[in-house]
Formats: structure tokens, C-alpha cells, sequence
């Protein structure tokens, strides 16, 4: 009796735990956000685009003003960051890169906005513990890496040129 009692207290438990498994993968279909590869893409180039277009235009506008190409690549890096903090204050840029995904992600413009986002977002908490801790979140692994990776790759260029191959 006590056997029978067991097996069908087991076989209860397993018919709940499939109907609770069948139900939550149904949940999860239902809050998985579903998207189109094409669509992304399409839209990361149109957004990518436009920033590289834009960067053109001031990087031309720059040249005839100056006449010196170094210092107007200067200048337009200086206004596409300035842009992009500004858009990340207002919250504009939320919106280009929820539209955009990684075409705003690979200018300079998508460092920007990762470094003033967090700081954006903490602003709250105060100047020194929100804004000035938070901009270097991501800021601080970016600078450190891309020095580290700089010095590696002046070192491999500095051995291949030692051994005459470059």
C-alpha cells in the first residue's frame, strides 16, 4: 500500500513539474523579443551611414576653413563626441540606438555615448560618487585595454621590423 502511495505521489509531482516546464517555456516565447536579422542590419548601415556622412561633411567643412587635414580630423572627432554626450543627455540617443544597434555602436560616437551613459545614470547620486565614479565604467577597461593592445602590437611591429619582415 505504502509502495502504491509513493508511486503515484511520484507520478504527481512528475505530471506537475511537465505542466509547469510546458507552461513556462510558453511564458518565455511570449516575453522573448523577436527580431529580423535583415531589418538590424538594414538599419545599422542606414544609422552607420549617417553618422560617417555626417562626420564627412564637418571633417570637408573643417578642411576648407583650416586647410590643414590633421586639424580638421581633430575638430570633427571633437563635435561627433560632443554630439553624442549631448544626444545621451537629452536622451536622444536611447532612441537612434535602439533604432541603429551596432551602426551607432562602431563610430566614435557609441564610446562616447557608453562613457556618458552611466554617468547620465547616476547623476543622481551626486557629482563625485555618481557622475565622476560612474563615467570611467566604461571608459577605465576601454583606455586600459587599448593601451595594452597598442603596446603589444608596437612591440610585434618593432620585433618584425628588427628581423627585417616589415
Amino acid at each position: 500500500m505504502e509502495k502504491q502511495k509513493t508511486k503515484i505521489s511520484e507520478i504527481m509531482q512528475e505530471k506537475d513539474k511537465t505542466v509547469r516546464d510546458k507552461k513556462y517555456n510558453k511564458y518565455v516565447k511570449q516575453v522573448t523579443p523577436t527580431f529580423s536579422t535583415l531589418k538590424n542590419c538594414v538599419a545599422a548601415y542606414i544609422v552607420g551611414g549617417i553618422i560617417c556622412v555626417i562626420g564627412q561633411g564637418l571633417t570637408n567643412f573643417f578642411l576648407s576653413r583650416t586647410g590643414d587635414i590633421e586639424l580638421a580630423k581633430s575638430y570633427t572627432t571633437l563635435c561627433l563626441v560632443f554630439m553624442s554626450v549631448f544626444l545621451t543627455g537629452i536622451g536622444i540617443y536611447q532612441k537612434i540606438a535602439k533604432f541603429g544597434g551596432a551602426g551607432t555602436l562602431v563610430p566614435i560616437t557609441g564610446f562616447a555615448n557608453s562613457v556618458a551613459a552611466p554617468a547620465v545614470e547616476y547623476k543622481k547620486e551626486g557629482q563625485v560618487f555618481g557622475i565622476g565614479c560612474k563615467v570611467f565604467t566604461i571608459a577605465g577597461p576601454v583606455i586600459l585595454y587599448g593601451i595594452f593592445s597598442s603596446w603589444v602590437l608596437g612591440l610585434i611591429y618593432y620585433i618584425l621590423k628588427q628581423i627585417g619582415i616589415v
